[in-house]
């Protein structure tokens, strides 16, 4: 009989995980759409250090995979189809909503399941059973790595590798303001496993197709500075990713382009999914609190990092986000 806790925050959630993962014979693992290091990183670091002691587990994304991740150990056992017949505990991995997994989830898949909630967003609504969130956390991966070792797990090299992969990605290669000295800790733990730093890190940073330096081009082309150079934006249209040939996820990190510059404080990215679907990416550089500026939009994420996604015609989309943006420009300024 698997243990059930009490829905909301819990005083010990790694000691809690921890008694009941060891007692389980299987469990579903799922991460968010549009997944990125940190989502795929930690899930798979989680189930195959489940598998290792002989659990069976599932694995879900709604996909695409980005390119760039498919190196990952484990990608291949990563299902776009949730079982038919689910096991007793579904574990939500880096999900801020249950939701943010498939649009089509609802609380009814938790009936008589245990739904494991393990997070580091701000915006996380505790959906779960059992909810482990840790906003000070630079990456899940990070939180997954405590459970690993609370669990006495033998942090082999493809779990290392699917970690160090959440931790760097969500970091920024240790440079975003989240980073933290556990960051680093977690890290060299890692490293000390022998994992090939420079192959990871020339497939996730370096190495580009032809199609996304094309849409690069046209990303960078589109950029626009507003609001006294304090904002800067980037649109990309359904044409758009059909001229350069480029795929949706291989729009990941061009947001940075129009962060770095100089002056500017938020950023901002639009991609025009489907008609009356608009992803947005926001970022901002240093005060500007852009998880409240998503959740206008129903979205949410991190303080220097957020998304959402808009249902309305791209320019309408555009027209709302630069004026919330500019409003919480204002805003700030003036307090």
């Amino acid at each position: 009989m698997i243990p059930k806790m009490p829905r909301g925050r819990n005083n010990n959630p790694i000691k809690n995980l921890s008694s009941i993962l060891e007692k389980v014979p299987a469990a579903a693992l799922f991460s968010h759409v549009s997944p990125d290091g940190d989502s795929l990183g930690s899930m798979l670091a989680l189930g195959l250090a489940l598998e290792s002691m002989g659990k069976k587990i599932y694995y879900y994304n709604a996909g695409p995979i980005p390119e760039n991740l498919k190196f990952l150990p484990g990608i291949d056992l990563i299902s776009n189809v949730c079982p038919e017949s689910l096991p007793d505990v579904l574990i939500f991995i880096d999900c801020a909503e249950a939701e943010r997994a498939h649009s089509t989830i609802n609380k009814e898949l938790f009936n008589g399941k245990q739904g494991i909630n393990i997070d580091h967003h701000v915006s996380n609504s505790n959906f779960g059973t059992i909810n482990w969130v840790d906003p000070k956390a630079a990456a899940t991966g990070e939180m997954v790595y405590s459970l690993l070792k609370k669990m006495g797990v033998v942090i082999s090299q493809n779990i290392a590798i699917n970690l160090y992969t959440a931790i760097i990605t969500d970091t920024g290669r240790f440079s975003y303001s989240n980073t933290t000295p556990n960051s680093f800790r977690v890290a060299a733990q890692l490293v000390r496993t022998g994992i090939d730093l420079a192959t990871i890190n020339n497939i996730l940073f370096e190495r580009k197709t032809f199609p996304q330096i094309k849409l690069l081009h046209k990303a960078l082309s589109n950029l626009q500075l507003l609001h006294n150079n304090t904002l800067a934006v980037i649109v990309l249209s359904q044409k758009d990713f059909w001229e350069t040939g480029a795929d949706e996820s291989l729009s990941e990190g061009l947001v940075n382009y129009a962060r770095n510059i100089e002056q500017v404080e938020a950023a901002v990215l639009l991609k025009e999914i489907r008609d009356n679907e608009v992803k947005v990416s926001f970022r901002s550089n240093s005060w500007l609190d852009v998880n409240q500026v998503a959740s206008k939009f129903n979205g949410g994420g991190h303080v220097r990092a957020s998304g959402c996604t808009i249902y309305l015609p791209l320019t309408e989309a555009v027209k709302e986000v630069i004026t919330a943006l500019e409003e919480a420009l204002d805003s700030g300024r003036n307090n």
